[in-house]
């Protein structure tokens, strides 16, 4: 998995559709599926590995530019 959008197609295999509106909380509410998609042994080590390193990249990213529109 390579982009956000992967981790959204490989979450809707397993008929889970995230959109809130807000974009951090959409991220964190992938991430916790996808933990419990690793804790339930549905997925694989190295995609879990992989998908939840790039939401929390993309958590950080979101932040540090909301902070940067708040200044």
């Amino acid at each position: 998995m390579k982009t956000i959008y992967d981790i959204q197609q490989f979450l809707k295999k397993f008929g889970t559709f995230i959109y809130i509106g807000d974009r951090v909380a959409d991220l964190e509410l992938m991430e916790a599926e996808l933990k419990e998609l690793y804790n339930s042994q549905l997925i694989e080590t190295k995609d879990y590995q992989s998908a939840i390193l790039l939401i929390r990249q993309e958590i950080r990213m979101e932040r540090e530019k909301n902070a940067n529109k708040k200044r």
